[in-house]
């Protein structure tokens, strides 16, 4: 079996796997909306620098709820039947390419909740949904492989706090201004430079991933 069909028929069963058991999407769902309710009855209106500040920060914590179980839900004997069955690559990128799309997912829900209650200070839609096409691959890539990393240890979570925190900031940063020049928050001629630079940290922590994770695999 090649590397593509295997990679399309993981996302198939973590996508099933998600359909029928609701573990990361209903619990980040909940997340989201809930804090977006608390937002609705605190505020009045928000600022679009408020706006900007709450958006970032409930997909970076709802992006941190839906990936963390990403390779806890697999039990020992689950892994065994892949490791004996399917590429390490093929896993890593299937569960890489789910949660991208689940992040996604999140992210339009919360910029359209958000929207709903604070209305939408969006100026240039289209370079803010490149902000966030690039926000859910760069979370996508470094919570992933963090979470392969913590499911060996013990107390996986604070592991998985502890490393995803360096990696994030750079992240963050560049995202941070990218979404703020569509959001007309500042006027930077060089965001394309910025999205460059973002494009740059998640094909760098992708490549470590690819390269890393075979040893995982087998430890």
């Amino acid at each position: 079996m090649n590397l593509l069909k295997e990679i399309i028929l993981l996302v198939r069963k973590e996508t099933l796997l998600e359909l029928r058991m609701n573990y990361a999407i209903s619990g980040v769902l909940l997340y989201v909306f809930s804090t977006i309710f608390i937002v609705y009855v605190a505020f009045v209106r928000l600022e679009p620098t408020l706006w900007h500040t709450l958006f970032w920060i409930i997909t970076l914590f709802a992006s941190v709820n839906a990936i963390v179980k990403s390779f806890i839900q697999e039990n020992s004997s689950r892994q065994l039947y892949y490791y004996s069955l399917v590429n390490p690559l093929a896993i890593l990128f299937a569960k890489i390419i789910y949660n991208i799309l689940l992040l996604l997912l999140l992210s339009m829900l919360c910029w359209a909740g958000l929207g709903l209650v604070g209305g939408n200070p969006v100026k240039d839609i289209g370079q803010f949904l490149l902000a966030i096409f690039l926000a859910a691959t760069g979370f996508a890539i470094t919570f992933t492989f963090i979470a392969a990393i913590a499911a060996k240890a013990d107390n996986s979570a604070t592991l998985m706090a502890v490393l995803s925190f360096p990696l994030v900031i750079p992240i963050l940063m560049t995202l941070i201004k990218i979404s703020a020049n569509a959001l007309r928050l500042l006027q930077d001629t060089s965001v394309m430079q910025d999205v460059w630079t973002l494009v740059g940290i998640d094909l760098l922590l992708l490549a470590a991933a690819l390269l890393l994770y075979p040893f995982l695999w087998r430890d």
